[in-house]
């Protein structure tokens, strides 16, 4: 018999369930904490930009290139991409459930190696990113200046320089994304005076290459060296430019009489950023945002707590007027709704309690299934990290459910024991032999069919398995545990513990109460009993009843609303807003200013509203006509409208509003699944059919959906309406007049976009020099007449001799 070893040395089992819960304390320590378990495909994007060309450019000459080598990757369900008409293309990769990460974004990192030489050298020049993706966002912390002392350059790049890396450091961190761009060497070029001289944005750029560059100076007095050599020095050029005083300080050009002419001569030069395409703002205050994403399968909780410390041992060390706000978190809601869980746990194992000393009337018999719920609770936890669980709520409540189960192998063993002391008198030690030689068997029996119930659970394919899979296994596992610890702990206990019972006719005190108790409730189980037999007799009506139920379940499983999670408040949500195609940075700022400043007079449960110019969160995409609006809500016992009821009235609010288009979403219910919350779907294109003639037919599919009393609301951002001018170049005339047709778009990309040049050393870091046309050549479309070519002679020759513009 299993348990006579326990039964002779109890002092085994104690041990034994000691370490047991020793090791299971060790390991919840160490696991990760979540709202739900992570099922998430895993998905790699691929960035990519292309600096001044348009969607139609990007997706031919680098999106589809791309595509076409990474297509077939193992483990891939589908990808999908976005060009956008400011250069950037994003493509995103999704691998099935289960798919290692790592692995895969090698593969596709790989594919991505073999597309590289047929793209563009300005895309090669500027680098392709890959990596993992996670839509999971942790929170976002923005650097702030209270007084309004620091500018918008000076917060972005003190954030790139000290804060993004630090943050990148904290375990759990995945990814953080800075909304403004890092140093860049500006130069912007005057197109009139570079004309007079005769000089092309190309020889700008070639004078600066050339005077701008890292060379080593080697060293002197190096070996092979002579005896009486004593010292060697290494030599330090001065070929490395780091302040705009001394680019603007480069010979740009020489002149036959031996005068030079300078860049500042031709251009203005600072220390600007990289790309002016995303600005933020925190209530209003001029910031520098950051968007914090959470590896896969990461401790969202514990990630928090680091970035809160590193920000806070990094502010030690802020410059004065500056500051950081966590302005939209969701670890709140994971720390809610885990205490929420607990609470309940320990509300459970509270009426568990009661219920079994009600019925066992001995507190000595009600210590032993109490002490053995703990155990197999905190036991399974070492099962967590075999598997690879989290502590979630699923999980949590898996345990909620698991109490009423295993604590009733130990009841069993309590009962059977108790029976053996009070009928056959007989001392513990002998009556805990007796009764598990009775009831091992059936112990073991029901802790076998309870897992056979749930372990088939865990394999159901889908996400909709892997959500329940903790689920199940936990409480299979649990009830595993709780048969182990009754065979052991429990008779162990039972030995030492239970005495004959004091309930009887003329107990007094608790005894009495419990004495006329069990008479009532021996005549509630008679009255039962009867009832049972009664039951029996009109099996017919029985059955009928029975059906009536089965039918009306039925009914109200196809009435009655289906979804795959509830939807809950989490205290925060985004919108995203979109004006008119072609709408310029200016004025997206300027309505985003009015919706921030609205929100905040409208909804007075809003604490914080973090508004971010130049990227709509909902696709994602960076374009000076998208902006995102992320909002964080008051603490939940202080306000009475949810998060989902503030995003449906903003909705409505803004229905007919004619400055933008603006989608206030909640995040999903299961972080990951998706930027918000429903679901998404994509249409294709398997004719190659007009890209005008599909942007129709999406929108007729959109129509028919809301048409739907399902769906509340069914939206696209895609949009093929982007205005553009197209210029066509006369290219008879342009040779004619002996103009490289090369040249001309060369010098159109140059002023209009922008030209990388090389890179320069400042603070410790490189950053990139750039060339673009100064304000006033780039403002119009009219302005592109202000521009020259040289001919093949040297000779400038205005641009609108040959151009001309549709």
């Amino acid at each position: 018999m299993i348990s006579e070893v326990f039964i002779k040395r109890p002092v085994t089992a104690i041990v034994i369930s000691i370490l047991i819960s020793i090791i299971g304390i060790i390991a919840v320590s160490t696991l990760p904490i979540s709202q739900y378990p992570s099922i998430a495909p895993p998905t790699v994007t691929v960035t990519a930009n292309y600096t001044g060309a348009d969607a139609q450019t990007v997706e031919q000459t680098v999106t589809t290139l791309i595509e076409s080598q990474i297509n077939g990757t193992p483990g891939m369900i589908y990808m999908s991409s976005n060009s956008t008409s400011n250069g950037q293309a994003t493509i995103t990769v999704t691998f099935e459930v289960g798919t290692d990460i790592d692995i895969a974004t090698l593969d596709v990192q790989n594919r991505v190696g073999i597309a590289e030489p047929a793209l563009p050298e300005a895309v090669r020049r500027l680098g392709i990113t890959t990596r993992k993706a996670n839509n999971d966002i942790l929170m976002l912390v923005a650097l702030t200046s209270p007084k309004g002392t620091r500018s918008e350059n000076f917060l972005a790049n003190y954030n790139n320089l000290y804060v993004k890396d630090a943050l990148l450091r904290v375990k759990g961190v995945g990814d953080v994304t800075a909304f403004g761009q890092p140093f860049s060497m500006r130069v912007w070029l005057d197109a009139n005076k570079l004309a007079n001289l005769s000089m092309t944005p190309a020889d700008v750029s070639t004078a600066i290459a050339e005077q701008n560059s890292r060379i080593p100076g080697g060293s002197v007095g190096g070996r092979p060296q002579e005896s009486s050599t004593v010292f060697e020095y290494p030599i330090i050029t001065d070929s490395d430019l780091s302040n705009p005083e001394d680019f603007e300080n480069i010979v740009v050009k020489t002149n036959k009489d031996g005068s030079i002419v300078l860049l500042k001569d031709v251009a203005r030069v600072e220390l600007g950023q990289f790309n002016y395409g995303t600005s933020s703002t925190v209530n209003g205050m001029t910031s520098s945002a950051m968007m914090i994403n959470q590896t896969p399968g990461g401790n969202a909780v514990e990630s928090a707590k680091g970035i809160v410390d590193a920000l806070e041992k990094l502010k030690k060390s802020f410059p004065t007027d500056v500051d950081y706000t966590i302005s939209y978190e969701t670890v709140s809601v994971v720390n809610a709704s885990i205490s929420s869980v607990i609470h309940t746990l320990v509300e459970a194992l509270i009426l568990v309690t009661v219920v079994v000393f009600f019925f066992l009337q001995s507190w000595r018999a009600t210590l032993i299934p109490v002490l053995a719920i703990p155990v197999s609770i905190i036991g399974t936890f070492i099962f967590f990290l075999m598997f690879g669980f989290s502590v979630n709520n699923l999980t949590m409540l898996a345990f909620v459910l698991a109490i009423g189960i295993v604590v009733d192998d130990a009841i069993v063993v309590v009962e059977a024991v108790q029976h053996y002391i009070d009928h056959y008198k007989l001392d513990a030690k002998e009556a805990t032999r007796r009764a598990m030689g009775d009831i091992t068997a059936p112990v073991i029996a029901i802790a076998l069919i309870l897992a056979a119930v749930f372990v088939p659970v865990g394999f159901i394919p889908g996400m909709v398995g892997k959500l329940y899979q903790q689920f199940a296994i936990t409480i299979a596992v649990s009830v595993m545990l709780s048969a182990f610890i009754a065979l052991s702990l429990t008779p162990a206990l039972c030995s030492i513990l239970l005495k004959p019972t004091a309930v009887h006719e003329g107990a007094k005190g608790l005894n009495k109460f419990f004495y006329k108790f069990n008479i009532w409730f021996e005549k509630v189980t008679i009255r039962y009993s009867n009832g049972v037999k009664q039951a029996i007799k009109k099996a017919p009506l029985v059955l009928i009843i029975l059906l009536c139920i089965f039918i009306g379940t039925g009914w109200m499983f196809t009435t009655k609303p289906t979804g795959f999670i509830p939807s809950e408040d989490g205290g925060a949500f985004f919108a995203g807003i979109t004006l008119p195609e072609g709408s310029s940075s200016a004025r997206t700022n300027e309505v985003l200013k009015e919706i921030e400043a609205d929100l905040h007079k409208t909804f007075p449960e809003i604490k914080y509203v973090t508004a971010i110019s130049g990227i709509n969160i909902l696709n994602r995409a960076f374009k000076s006509n998208g902006a995102t609006v992320f909002v964080s809500l008051k603490p939940w016992e202080t306000r009475t409208r949810t998060a989902n009821d503030i995003a449906g009235m903003i909705m409505g609010k803004y229905q007919g509003y004619t400055k933008a288009r603006v989608l206030a979403v909640t995040p999903p219910a299961i972080p990951g699944l998706g930027t918000s919350g429903g679901f998404s779907m994509q249409v294709q294109d398997l004719q190659t059919v007009n890209i005008k003639d599909f942007e129709a037919t999406v929108g007729k599919f959109l129509m028919a959906a809301n048409q739907r009393p399902e769906i509340g609301m069914a939206y696209t951002l895609f949009n093929t309406n982007s205005p553009n001018y197209k210029l066509e170049v006369n290219r008879e005339q342009a040779k004619r007049m002996g103009v490289p047709i090369s040249s001309i778009y060369s010098t159109i990309s140059s002023y209009l976009g922008s030209s990388y040049v090389n890179d320069f050393t400042k603070y410790g870091r490189s950053y990139r020099v750039v060339t673009q046309a100064d304000i006033p050549y780039r403002m119009n479309i009219e302005d592109i007449n202000k521009l020259y070519v040289n001919n093949v002679s040297g000779n400038p020759v205005p641009m609108v001799r040959w151009l001309s513009m549709n």
